[in-house]
């Protein structure tokens, strides 16, 4: 039997996934309401990579039936995103991480679940 672990995060990744949680959270609060009206968008995980050049950031969006939505209108704007997100942690990191957003669906599933229960 073989047994394959995945490779723990390092306390720095953890370090700097907090961080960039942190400041994408408030980049949201201030971009999102410009050209996402109406919509609620929150930074619920941060993954990165080994070398810190690439970042999985997980959204949770609020009403969740137009998440694919505002999900493709965050793609199309993430060069601007990771721009701020630069120029706020440009003391704290050498290279600014490439920026790939996914929708966070734990949400509606455990709803769902509990649906079901009921």
């Amino acid at each position: 039997m073989v047994l394959i672990f995945a490779p723990m995060e390092t306390l720095r990744q953890q370090k700097v996934s907090r961080l960039i949680q942190k400041e994408l959270a408030g980049i949201f609060l201030k971009v999102t309401p410009g050209f996402i009206p109406g919509k609620m968008v929150t930074v619920t995980q941060v993954r990165i990579s080994p070398d810190l050049l690439e970042v999985k950031a997980y959204l949770s969006v609020f009403p969740s039936k137009d998440a694919d939505e505002v999900l493709k209108m965050i793609r199309t704007k993430t060069p601007e995103i990771r721009l701020s997100l630069g120029n706020i942690l440009k003391k704290n990191l050498r290279r600014i991480p490439n920026l790939s957003f996914f929708i966070d669906d734990s949400l509606d599933y455990a709803e769902r679940i509990d649906e079901l229960l009921k």
